[in-house]
């Protein structure tokens, strides 16, 4: 599974929550996606989810429920809620679906954190 998000400044934040800023890479890139039209998109609503969802850890639901749509083979992308901003979503890609093979990648570019939020 590829996780992903929907917008550069949400995944941003979900790198900027999950990872010490000692642990970050010097060479952190960010690749853009394109997911063309006719690529079906299987979304997932907060209503869905367990009650907890945003909880730290995880509740372990999240991961069967992810773990069932990557193998039911379903549809290649995924959309979810972020736990860090509800309002704006997450996309889950299967590289074995037959469709990813459809989402175009763009090329690598440097990505750095603005120093200002380290503080």
């Amino acid at each position: 599974m590829v996780y992903t998000a929907a917008t550069l400044s949400l995944a941003a934040l979900e790198l900027f929550v999950n990872l010490d800023p000692d642990n970050l890479p010097p060479d952190l890139v960010s690749i853009g996606a394109t997911i063309l039209d006719d690529i079906p998109i299987e979304s997932v609503s907060i209503d869905q989810l367990p009650s907890r969802w945003r909880d730290y850890p995880a509740p372990y639901r999240l991961q069967e429920m992810g773990a069932a749509w990557l193998e039911g083979a379903r549809t290649a992308v995924l959309s979810v809620p972020s736990a860090v901003i509800p309002g704006e979503r997450n996309l889950l890609l299967n590289p074995a679906h037959p469709r990813f093979s459809r989402i175009r990648f763009g090329r690598p570019r440097p990505f750095g954190f603005d120093p200002r939020m380290w503080k």
